[in-house]
């Protein structure tokens, strides 16, 4: 796409280099803003069109660039040729892109990026996306909270680029954990206090037997006992296992409809518990399963009894283990859904496990193996509450939502909103998820209250103040002037830069898709809202000629849909509010001008009452 500028000028480079268009689009890119040259809007890159060879120097390249510019020739599209660094650039007649990308924004709608040239040809698969994955009978810890946004967003764009996805939340709902938890319920638990408030319950079974498990050796054994009781099918034992579950997940459900997540199916390792079995008998059939001297079942996937390369897979008791049941459970999902990918998000401490299950999976004669993708993430450290450490993400959604509100509360106005918590939790998750969002998936941060809601700067507080303006101004002046514009009106500097940048969002679409990082689209919009923000105080819509008034608000409203577009795939609901709400500006206006930071948070974080 780059609304068939792209194309276009393949189409020419096609007949001087006697290539096939398709061969020479990803070489051409649109100029990113921060880089632009006045003559540019795209340019092409030589050096991706050269074969890797030493001997070419700098100078050679830049002398090729310029004698492949002199062959090409200006047309409807193209107004000017020019090189730069090792580029030929190219700048599109002025008035055609105003027009072309207007009119494809709006006619594209939430589709804008993706009928890009650059995802023509794709194949569309089947991609089982495995994300979040709380421990059953455990409230919902954060660390589970980059797993789950992460694993929503890759899923988003996934299924916004065609792919057929399932959503899996593979619930850790079986292990020795589950031994402990049943033996500690029958000593510790009360079935009223797991009925009012079942997960607070259970965490707190879970550390009082584990304490006593440590200093009682005969606690320990019962756990053992019960969890071999479950692995066994006993009544008893999975009726009380059953009530944990079913009561987990209702608890889950809720917390993820905060978080605006879905799954296609819940699953877990207890699904597998007898399917593990007969992974196991496959591995002794094929001869990779080896028993140790303690009466554990290892396999040696170095072949040489490499210590760093035995993957345990059987306790002595005969009991499965966690790699077991991933096992059972890739090849079932093979069986049932037929993926073309399937992908796993967790944390980078898992990287090692992962690579033994496919590795695993591989040398028992699974060749689709390959098609497994394990996608790692950091830590994230230091989220507190003002109530101190942070263990659950419910308490950093309520955190989010009390501060959020308690700076509502200081604009008079805010009592207007018909729901002043929705609101309030809304851009305070955009403004979680940009944070979380702008680095390097892999990378660990250092979580900031301050930087979350910080009065200027690239935050999602931004993102949704920006949408909710424009929004705004098509509330206010759509009906009189949406109908139609004049392309000569959206010449000035800010409108082109505009424009400039909305040419780049397929490119930005294509490389999150590439390499799963959803920092490209974070830049990418921060960006545009920044540009929205200039070309808002310059680009006057009251009180200017009619003609005028309409080009810019169709430039808003272009700017408006692409942001909305990118939030969503992000995992952000973009906020509206009608312009009967002025409170909504009002509130982040006071944000947005704070004369300080320190000013800011003495608006946003009122100290408690002594």
């Amino acid at each position: 796409m780059a609304c068939g500028f792209r194309r276009a000028i393949a189409s020419q480079l096609s007949r001087v280099l006697n290539l096939p268009p398709e061969n020479l689009i990803t070489s051409i890119s649109a100029v990113p803003i921060s880089q632009k040259e006045e003559v540019a809007d795209f340019q092409l890159s030589v050096d991706s069109l050269l074969e890797k060879d030493n001997d070419h120097s700098r100078p050679d390249i830049q002398v090729q660039a310029k004698r492949l510019a002199e062959k090409l020739r200006c047309d409807t599209v193209v107004s000017e040729i020019s090189t730069g660094q090792r580029t030929v650039n190219f700048k599109i007649n002025r008035e055609l892109l105003t027009k072309t990308v207007l009119q494809q924004v709006i006619e594209d709608g939430s589709k804008y990026g993706l009928k890009s040239e650059l995802f023509s040809g794709l194949p569309q698969k089947k991609i089982v996306v495995e994300f979040s994955s709380p421990n059953v009978a455990k409230k919902f810890h954060v660390g589970h909270l980059r797993s789950t946004i992460i694993g929503n967003f890759i899923a988003n764009l996934k299924e916004a680029l065609g792919h057929q996805v399932i959503r899996i939340n593979y619930l850790g709902d079986w292990g020795m954990q589950f031994g402990l938890l049943g033996t500690g319920f029958q000593l510790f638990g009360y079935e009223e206090k797991l009925q009012s408030n079942p997960l607070q319950h259970l965490f707190e079974v879970y550390v009082q037997v584990n304490k006593e498990a440590a200093d009682d050796k005969s606690v320990a054994k019962a756990a053992q006992e019960f969890f071999q009781r479950l692995e066994l099918g006993d009544v008893q034992a999975l009726s009380l296992w059953q009530k944990f579950r079913d009561l987990s997940i209702e608890e889950y459900i809720r917390v993820y409809k905060r978080l605006g997540v879905y799954f296609d199916e819940y699953s877990g390792e207890s699904f597998y518990r007898e399917k593990s079995q007969e992974v196991l008998k496959l591995l002794e059939s094929k001869g990779l399963l080896l028993k140790t001297i303690k009466g554990t079942a290892v396999v040696d996937l170095s072949g040489n009894g490499d210590p760093s390369s035995i993957c345990t897979v059987m306790r002595s008791d005969g009991t499965s283990l966690y790699a077991t049941r991933d096992l059972a459970a890739a090849i079932d999902r093979m069986d049932k859904y037929n993926f073309d990918t399937m992908i796993y998000v967790t944390d980078k401490g898992q990287k090692k496990h992962f690579q033994q299950v496919f590795q695993m999976l591989k040398i028992m004669g699974y060749d689709w193996a390959e098609r497994c993708q394990h996608v790692p993430f950091g830590v994230v450290q230091g989220m507190k509450t003002r109530r101190g450490d942070v263990t659950f993400l419910e308490d950093v959604l309520n955190e989010i939502q009390l501060r959020m509100l308690q700076n509502m509360a200081s604009i008079k106005t805010t009592k207007e909103l018909k729901n002043p918590q929705e609101t309030a939790e809304r851009v305070g998750l955009a403004a979680l998820i940009i944070q979380d969002f702008k680095g390097l998936l892999l990378t660990d941060y250092k979580f900031s209250w301050d930087r979350v809601f910080q009065s200027r700067g690239d935050t999602g507080v931004f993102l949704q103040y920006t949408h909710a303006r424009l929004h705004s101004l098509e509330e206010t002046f759509g009906c009189g002037y949406l109908n139609d514009f004049n392309t000569a009106c959206l010449q000035e500097p800010q409108s082109v830069s505009i424009l400039q940048h909305l040419l780049r969002f397929d490119e930005v679409l294509y490389k999150s898709s590439q390499d799963f990082q959803p920092r490209h689209i974070v830049s990418y919009l921060l960006t545009l809202s920044h540009l929205a923000a200039v070309a808002h105080k310059t680009l006057q819509i009251k009180d200017s000629p009619p003609e005028v008034a309409g080009a810019r608000l169709h430039l808003f409203k272009a700017v408006r849909s692409v942001l909305a577009n990118g939030m969503k795939l992000l995992g952000i609901t973009p906020m509206e509010f009608r312009s009967c709400c002025p409170d909504w500006s009002a509130m982040v206006r006071c944000w947005l001008t704070a004369t300080s930071i320190s000013q800011f948070q003495a608006i946003l974080l009122p100290q408690p009452p002594e």
